[in-house]
């Protein structure tokens, strides 16, 4: 065997962990072999692929970690699989996702990891890790949870909602003293389950079937009670905890309260939180249902929570933008719930779009340091896979998004590797695209279309 095979990224912008500077980026094989300010000679350069990056931004692979690809939710299977969801990622630049594998009641946690491994292994372009989400709580499942550190995961998730998935507090506090021994973390979703349901069945008995009943039903104070919820039980135990997709700004005021006490909270957003309000829902379209795309849970809320949310990220309160990526076709599968808003299935698309989404609306206000922390290293520092990912240092994993600033073009359900007919970004234009995105060291996507390769290999953390 000869020495494996060498690409320099050359004269681009360099995203470090130190600062932005120009310069070169090797890699061999599948790990970046060196980072150089200024650049190589013209020696150190023979023998090796050069791509040109001149003008662009050389990130580490953004990182997404918040998704449910080829999932059953209780009502339907997403629309995409590992194959077409890590694809579509590595399109955007993204080309590490974490997925929420999902021990359903009456399963075991090794059942349920071992049926995640077989849906992805061998398919994915990105690639993959695995929260394991749990909704069985039982002295089984307890035992189970070492194994899980041993087989590579180092987050769990609950929910306080949904009547097939949620646990109690008391299961919810148990679960948290059963990770902490290897501070392991915990994401939640953050909504009060049992008003929910009241809510629904208020609305529904109103005749308010639309989408347009599912903010109604999910106000901001369900989300803010549950976030409370679980800041306490944090406190309590003194465990690690993770807000997944934050939309309110009241739940905002319980995680910075929490933070003053010290509490061990990190947090997530989602592009739908940062741009969309939940006018949406009354959105009628050609056949008259069109808001049905934006029903997922929690639900897109009012101007002020948009504006509370962005200034966050602004002032550095927020650990990561992920997606929340659950994506279900409106044809087939959302319009079953054309007469009832809760029969329609929760989710939306998102894992293609986010950086491009975050760099146009953030412009002017964030800079490549931001971008780089929101994208990418936050989401590999929160979940145990830093400096390996998330960085652009000597001996980590070969997985690189170069950012071309002055790409200029238009979000569309029409051109999206997405595998769901629309978009809630449908004619947003767009600044800036990933011009060549690498995993484990291979050219997976060139100007978001895709190579064909399958790189994607699972992070054990």
């Amino acid at each position: 065997m000869g020495e494996e095979a060498r690409t320099v990224l050359r004269g681009g912008n360099l995203v470090t962990p130190e600062g932005v500077v120009r310069g070169d980026l090797e890699m061999a094989g599948e790990k970046i072999l060196r980072v150089v300010p200024g650049g190589l000679s013209e020696d150190e350069l023979a023998g090796a692929k050069v791509e040109d990056v001149a003008g662009c931004y050389v990130y580490p692979g953004f990182i997404d970690a918040h998704t449910h690809m080829q999932c059953w939710t209780g009502m339907d299977w997403t629309a995409d699989s590992f194959e077409t969801g890590t694809r579509a990622a590595a399109c955007g630049g993204t080309t590490t996702i974490v997925d929420y594998a999902t021990q359903d009641k009456g399963m075991t946690l090794t059942e349920a990891l071992d049926e995640w491994h077989k849906r992805a292994d061998g398919t994915c372009t990105a690639n993959y890790a695995f929260h394991m989400a749990i909704a069985d709580w039982n002295e089984h499942t307890r035992e189970e949870i070492p194994l899980m550190r041993k087989r590579g995961v180092v987050s769990f998730k609950s929910y306080f909602a949904y009547d097939h998935l949620r646990l109690d507090d008391a299961q919810t506090m148990e679960l948290l003293e059963a990770i902490k021994p290897f501070d392991g973390i915990l994401c939640v979703h953050c909504e009060n389950g049992t008003l929910v349901n009241e809510l629904q069945r208020r609305m529904l008995d109103q005749g308010i079937t639309g989408p347009e009943g599912h903010p109604l039903s999910r106000p901001a104070e369900c989300e803010a009670e549950a976030i409370s919820r679980l800041m306490y039980l944090s406190e309590l135990t003194g465990t690690r905890v993770n807000v997944v997709h934050l939309s309110t700004k009241l739940g905002l005021e319980q995680v910075r309260a929490a933070k003053r006490r010290g509490v061990r909270v990190s947090v997530e957003t989602c592009p739908q939180y940062l741009l969309l309000d939940d006018t949406r829902y009354l959105e009628k379209g050609e056949d008259g249902f069109a808001g049905a795309k934006y029903v997922m849970s929690p639900p897109l809320r009012k101007p002020a929570d948009i504006a509370a949310l962005r200034e966050a990220v602004c002032n550095g309160e927020i650990d990561q933008i992920s997606t929340d990526h659950c994506s279900f076709n409106m044809h087939g599968q959302k319009d079953r719930g054309r007469d009832n808003f809760t029969k329609i299935p929760n989710g939306g698309p998102g894992v293609e779009h986010r950086p491009a989404l975050i760099m146009t609306t953030f412009e002017g206000q964030l800079g490549p340091m931001d971008y780089l922390h929101l994208l990418s290293e936050g989401q590999a520092k929160v979940f145990g896979m830093y400096p390996r990912k998330g960085a652009l240092v000597a001996g980590a994993d070969a997985d690189v998004c170069v950012w071309d600033p002055s790409a200029r073009w238009t979000i569309s359900a029409a051109t999206q590797h997405q595998a769901v007919d629309y978009t809630t970004y449908e004619g947003f234009e767009a600044h800036g695209q990933a011009h060549l995105t690498y995993v484990m060291g291979q050219l997976a996507a060139r100007d978001g279309e895709p190579t064909g390769a399958k790189p994607g290999q699972y992070v054990s953390r």
